[in-house]
């Protein structure tokens, strides 16, 4: 005869069942959440890249199997390090002259392992003056603000005003904060490297006593930089159709953190890498930021390792999507540089000159797009 099983004991086991239960069905749904998911480290909520960010999310995300995850940094040279180190972050945009000097600095140990996806947009230098400021020049031993310490913003302003041998005062302020000391005379320019127009400066006009400060491109000795303007398309408050503002543009770059050691997630980029690059056209449609039309996904970056899924999916596609081989374009602009050198009389470029040069070209021409 079975034995009696009371009232109390029989509820006993059932809680015993449904407690049981409630690891496995927490487990599932986590699972579930975290599916395909990667996440893409932006700059500071004043740039451009949080909306790049956003763009890539929508584009990517199908509810089920794929999503990005953008999350506000605090500065370029931080999501480096949030890229190295940081639980959880799988990409992050950077400038490239960040990167460049983070190299430098050695102060990342293993950056080297890092691989880009794709250059992305170009971010141009506005530096906003007082009135009576009428040249960089007349910036010398003037406060500057540059942004907060280790931004883009701070590092390309730097490396500027050491190349024109110029002493400022760095002020550290945010831009925001910044642009109302410029208003009340307090500092004497704001430095701030964003793609334009830049929503800080929409609405402002000439009659706020504050004006654009042309930068001479022949002093930015550095490879990572690009001629650009300012327009009145940009800012038609601020710039005359006919007195465009010569400035200098750097490149944007998505990395990716090594993850070869940690298959789910190395997968989950390169899923994230195939979906972003079969569907790029989709960005340059309308509801997407005009920055996309810069975006040419085949630019190399010399000094750095392209990840396995971007550059098998390149050579996969080059042909039908009529992406040029950009080493192809190397050799032939190495070719002109050698014909013409040599029709003029000139003694023979370097390998290295020639490379140096056509990675400015790259630049140029990644700036003149529409």
């Amino acid at each position: 005869m079975a034995p009696f099983l009371s009232r109390s004991t029989c509820l006993f086991s059932v809680w015993i069942a449904v407690l049981a239960a409630v690891p496995s069905a927490f487990g599932q749904q986590a699972a579930a959440v975290n599916r395909g998911v990667v996440e893409l480290e932006t700059t500071g909520s004043d740039g451009i890249s949080v909306r790049i960010a956003e763009d890539l999310a929508r584009l990517v995300d199908d509810g089920a199997t794929r999503r990005v995850l953008p999350v506000v940094g605090k500065s370029s040279l931080q999501n480096i390090t949030d890229l190295k180190y940081l639980r959880g972050i799988d990409l992050a945009i950077v400038q490239a002259d960040v990167l460049d000097y983070a190299k430098g600095q050695r102060t990342i140990p293993g950056i080297d392992s890092m691989t880009y996806i794709t250059k992305l947009y170009n971010e141009e230098f506005h530096l906003l003056a007082r009135s009576d400021i009428k040249a960089i020049t007349d910036l010398a031993d003037q406060k500057v603000n540059v942004d907060l310490p280790g931004s883009g913003t701070d590092i390309t302003a730097t490396r500027l005003f050491d190349q024109l041998k110029l002493h400022v005062t760095a002020i550290h302020d945010s831009p925001q904060t910044a642009l109302d000391k410029l208003r009340k005379g307090d500092i004497a320019a704001i430095a701030f490297v964003t793609g334009k127009p830049a929503p800080l400066f929409a609405g402002l006009v000439n009659d706020d006593g504050i004006h654009f400060l042309a930068i001479p491109f022949d002093a930015t000795q550095n490879i990572n930089y690009a001629p650009t303007r300012l327009t009145s398309a940009d800012y038609p408050g601020m710039i005359k159709a006919d007195q465009p503002v010569d400035t200098i543009a750097v490149g944007s770059i998505l990395l990716a953190a090594d993850l070869r050691q940690v298959p789910d997630r190395y997968n989950n980029i390169s899923n994230f890498i195939d979906v972003f690059f079969t569907g790029f056209q989709s960005l340059l449609g309308p509801g997407y930021h005009p920055k996309w039309s810069e975006v040419n996904l085949a630019t190399e970056i010399p000094t750095l390792r392209r990840h396995d899924a971007a550059a098998q999916w390149l050579q996969r596609n080059a042909q039908v999507s009529g992406i040029q081989d950009p080493a192809k374009l190397q050799d032939m602009f190495a070719r002109f540089i050698d014909e013409r050198r040599q029709a003029a009389g000139g003694t023979p470029m370097t390998d290295a000159d020639k490379a140096a040069l056509f990675q400015q070209f790259q630049n140029w021409r990644q700036s003149q797009k529409p």
